[in-house]
């Protein structure tokens, strides 16, 4: 069997999420820096603490972004760990029938034998030629675990 390692994680919606993080951030900043003096009808005023919050709430937006950017695959010769944004996956090959990348999908999935389909976000069609690369990398390991259950490693399927 082949000792190569396939790692995968989405490249334009890492850059996406990252941008729009830290834009979220700097509006979130600016906005508390503009945070002083009296309320509208001058009953209260804003405090240290209101700019505090503002920032914080801008903290937590851009960590809401950064979670999209968490997906993640890693297959070699014993199987696939798949992390989506929600949920990660283990799977030996044994398991899965297939890697499939239907044309019009939004991301690649694993077709498992008891067919369930396991999507893989970080296979995503977004990413072009990048994402085809690694869907033929992951074939190409399963292939090679097909060919060593018949006990040929160069026999093609």
């Amino acid at each position: 069997m082949s000792d190569s390692v396939v790692t995968v994680r989405p490249r334009r919606v890492r850059v996406v999420c990252w941008a729009s993080a830290v834009t979220l951030l700097v509006v979130f900043s600016l906005v508390a820096t503009s945070l002083t003096g009296a309320t509208g009808d001058g009953y209260g005023s804003f405090q240290r603490g209101d700019q505090l919050a503002m920032v914080g709430l801008g903290v937590f937006g851009a960590l809401g972004f950064l979670v999209f950017t968490r997906p993640r695959v890693v297959a070699d010769a014993r199987g696939v760990r798949v992390r989506n944004v929600i949920g990660s996956y283990e799977l030996p090959w044994e398991v899965i029938r297939g890697v499939r990348f239907d044309r019009g999908a939004p991301w690649a999935s694993l077709e498992l034998h008891d067919d369930d389909l396991l999507p893989m976000v970080a296979l995503q069609a977004a990413d072009k030629e990048r994402a085809v690369e690694a869907v033929r990398a992951l074939r190409r390991l399963h292939q090679a675990h097909l060919a060593a259950l018949v006990g040929d490693p160069a026999a093609p399927r």
